[in-house]
């Protein structure tokens, strides 16, 4: 075993001095998670190429450390950052973000994705082809990986296409003897040993001829558009610990090296928007079973907006609306690293929360953003729904919402494209808005409980109602998510003074005793004890525990310690 010292060399002639980052200034915006998360780490090592990764990896292995990677960092759980610092270890935390690389295969029906491709620029360039991804923009942060969704069985909108999933992927794991070992399943003959197989690879040095099909591997879900109708079903249609979705780097949670994964993408449709307005959620039950059943193709998409985070969103997520409205997607990863080192540079002064204020306060200035039928449906109704439809479907879906409407309360508006684009494009901000809320009223909220759900697909009573006793601890209660597939994403303010962890630990017991599965498309991250199956599939993959210890609570120490495996 060497020394920190040794190892650190090691890693600097693996990528050279300016991309090992230590010290805690260097190093904090990637080791303190999005949401939650922090530790202190030897190094932060961002390696260039899929070469110095496996060197990167060799080196942390021999020196007998924990290895985290990490792509974007967007993660809700803390599930890509360390947990303390009690790991008995230094650990390496390896960051992808200059990995980058996408490669089209089969004329862009499938592609290839190195470790930092991220699902925006994925979706470009598909685009000029008429094709898109597996997942488009998502609930969480733009800067999103396509590898991170993948190891985390990420579930997205789309409701035909089910998790993120594939059974194609090249990945180095650790042995039980602590063998660094690569392995080559993306179906591409690039050659037997490793530094031949990530220099042929990154560099795209293979023909047609020498790709297969992978031996009838999936390189998507196979099966989730069948699944998601069965509404009278007593549970979940998707959520992370489903063993049905564990394969190799699909559901790893970081417990293997992924450097490549190889998946199908879709063909673009033309679509519609509906806006659908209610204030009772039978209206809502009774839409989504005709919308899952009654039609030949199953809805694009279908997301679920309350009004009180239609509110806090219009609100406290202006600014990420009208930075994507007004620039694209592409500026905002950029963007968001800019915050965090500003963040960082104002917190060594003892002022947290200074760029979050000075936003606030800039955007309140502005008029309003929001289209003005959507405003009018906020006023008339508490539950929302934005439904999108394939373009050639939505003159039946018209007419069947026409007559739904005409003997049940509630209405609907079919969006011109504008309207369509902004109505999601406030979706996705309603997401990060309890995270802006959060440092604006600094003095009134102790933290946020944020849970993403999947409830029983036959759960009529998806609309929660709290027990009093919980309620008076919360500011706020925020209720988002993907409707059709009934997954929730659930942020509650909790009010000063309050304990965030007792607070979340009682909401699990009633989401136990409703048969919901949490969490449904993050990992457990730390903050989620894995259950048996889970922990068991994580030990499989990582005998000797080296990538991510801890991940679902599971023991930190090296080669499990005397850890059971039960997640506990």
């Amino acid at each position: 075993m060497s020394d920190r010292n040794t190892v650190l060399e090691q890693l600097r002639a693996a990528v050279g001095d300016r991309h090992v980052l230590t010290g805690d200034k260097a190093t904090r915006r990637f080791r303190r998670g999005y949401r939650f998360g922090d530790g202190p780490v030897l190094a932060v090592v961002r390696p260039g190429t899929l070469l110095e990764l496996w060197r990167v990896l060799q080196a942390a292995v021999q020196g007998g450390a924990a290895i985290i990677l990490q792509a974007a960092n967007t993660g809700l759980t803390g599930g890509s950052t360390p947990d303390g610092d009690d790991y008995g270890r230094p650990i390496v935390l390896v960051s992808t973000l200059r990995l980058t690389g996408i490669q089209l295969l089969n004329e862009g029906r499938q592609v290839l994705c190195l470790p930092g491709a991220t699902l925006d620029r994925l979706e470009q360039t598909l685009a000029p082809l008429g094709r898109e991804p597996h997942s488009v923009i998502g609930s969480s942060c733009i800067g999103a990986s396509v590898l991170g969704g993948i190891c985390n069985n990420s579930g997205g909108a789309l409701v035909r296409r089910g998790p993120a999933y594939t059974e194609l992927a090249l990945y180095a794991q650790v042995d039980a003897r602590s063998e660094l070992q690569l392995v080559n399943h993306l179906g591409i003959a690039l050659g037997d040993t490793p530094e031949q197989i990530l220099q042929r690879l990154q560099s795209g040095d293979y023909s047609a001829a020498d790709v297969s099909d992978g031996d009838g591997r999936a390189a998507s879900d196979p099966r989730y558009a069948e699944e998601v109708r069965k509404v009278d079903a007593d549970t979940p249609a998707r959520f992370n610990a489903d063993p049905s979705r564990h394969f190799e780097a699909a559901g790893s949670a970081g417990k293997l090296a992924v450097f490549a994964v190889r998946l199908d993408t879709f063909e673009k449709e033309a679509a519609e928007v509906f806006y659908i307005g209610s204030n009772r959620t039978d209206s809502l039950t009774a839409i989504r079973r005709q919308l899952l059943t009654g039609f030949a193709r199953l809805p694009i998409a279908g997301e679920y907006i309350h009004r009180d985070a239609y509110d806090i969103g219009e609100r406290y997520g202006k600014d990420s609306f009208l930075l994507i409205d007004k620039l694209g997607t592409a500026r905002v990863p950029a963007a968001f690293a800019l915050k965090s080192r500003v963040d960082g540079w104002f917190e060594r002064l003892g002022l947290r929360g200074i760029t979050d204020r000075m936003m606030q306060l800039l955007t309140g200035l502005l008029p309003s953003h929001l289209p003005k039928r959507m405003g009018e449906f906020r006023q008339r109704y508490e539950h929302h729904l934005l439904l999108k439809v394939s373009a050639q479907d939505a003159a039946a879906t018209e007419a069947w919402l026409r007559g739904f409407f005409n003997d049940h309360e509630g209405g609907y508006f079919h969006c011109t494209a504008d309207e369509g684009r902004k109505a999601f494009l406030h979706r996705f901000a309603v997401a990060g808005a309890a995270v802006r809320y959060r440092e604006v009223h600094r003095r009134q909220v102790q933290d946020i409980v944020a849970l993403d759900i999947a409830l029983r697909r036959d759960d009529a009573d998806w609309f929660e109602q709290l027990p009093a006793d919980i309620d008076g601890r919360l500011l706020h209660k925020l209720y988002y998510g993907h409707f059709l597939c009934h997954v929730f994403h659930q942020d509650y303010i909790a009010r000063k003074g309050e304990d965030p962890m007792a607070i979340e630990h009682a909401m699990w017991a009633l989401l136990d005793q409703r048969g919901a599965e949490y969490p449904a498309e993050h990992n457990v991250g730390h903050l989620y004890p894995a259950k048996p199956a889970l922990a068991g599939f994580y030990r499989t993959l990582d005998p000797s525990n080296t990538f991510n210890p801890g991940i679902g609570q599971t023991s930190k120490a090296r080669g499990w310690g005397s850890c059971d495996c039960d997640g506990h």
